[in-house]
């Protein structure tokens, strides 16, 4: 939480400067992008646990990003709990039927049909963990008052890039599932107004039947996602 007296800039060195050479950048870069290309979406799931330490060291790895201002607007609810997913699936369900059953326009239930999903979501009972990424609003100083955050979408998006590439090199996979809307979360997880639900994060491994789209394999070439200038 913040204090409004400690609202001050201060220098101070940087503590952390990478020192290798332009052949070993290449090679970890390299090695990192086949690393993240071995990353899938998932949604078949097996029930085997997953320790809190692990969640909790990829949660403070999310939590290092970069934020607008250093506000951190983001807050991860760790869910474990089979009641709590249970009821979690229950009103996630009862959003997604309405969504399925006329709530989504034609062309967007059509562009879902090569990815296979329906109102379904059993991974929301069987994974072993959820993460739910809250967005917030408003942040509270010690004493209570108000203030603004900035750029929240896009803070809260880097962060959970963070998270899903640390549950990856964890050798954890994950979902992410956006019932729309997701306002039920809130009350949940007793969370307040000022927060946003942004997504459910379904995390634990791979169950041996798991399959991915086809589609899903494919990715953009260089040409379609960048341009050097």
């Amino acid at each position: 939480m913040f204090a409004k007296e400690k609202m001050t800039y201060t220098a101070v060195p940087l503590p952390d400067r990478p020192n290798i050479t332009d052949t070993e950048a290449k090679a970890k870069a390299t090695a990192f992008r086949e690393f993240m290309a071995t990353r899938h979406s998932i949604r078949d799931f097996s029930d085997r646990p997953v320790p809190r330490v692990i969640i909790e060291n990829c949660i403070m790895t999310a939590g290092s990003a970069p934020s607008g201002a250093n506000h951190q607007p983001w807050f991860f609810a760790a869910v474990s709990d089979p009641a709590l997913k249970a009821r979690i699936r229950a009103e996630a369900e009862e959003e997604e039927r309405k969504f399925y059953d006329g709530g989504a326009s034609d062309e967007w239930i059509k562009a879902l049909e090569p990815i296979g999903t329906n109102a379904d979501k059993p991974h929301l009972t069987t994974a072993p963990w959820h993460i739910v990424i809250f967005a917030q609003r408003w942040g509270e100083f010690d004493d209570g008052t108000r203030y603004k955050n900035y750029y929240v979408p896009e803070s809260v998006g880097i962060a959970t890039g963070f998270l899903i590439a640390a549950l990856h090199n964890a050798g954890l996979s994950c979902l992410t599932h956006t019932p729309n809307p997701m306002k039920f979360l809130n009350a949940a997880l007793d969370r307040p107004d000022s927060e946003k639900p942004v997504m459910i994060l379904t995390v634990g491994h791979a169950a041996k039947t798991a399959t991915v789209p086809e589609i899903a394999k494919y990715k953009k070439p260089m040409d379609k996602i960048a341009r050097f200038y």
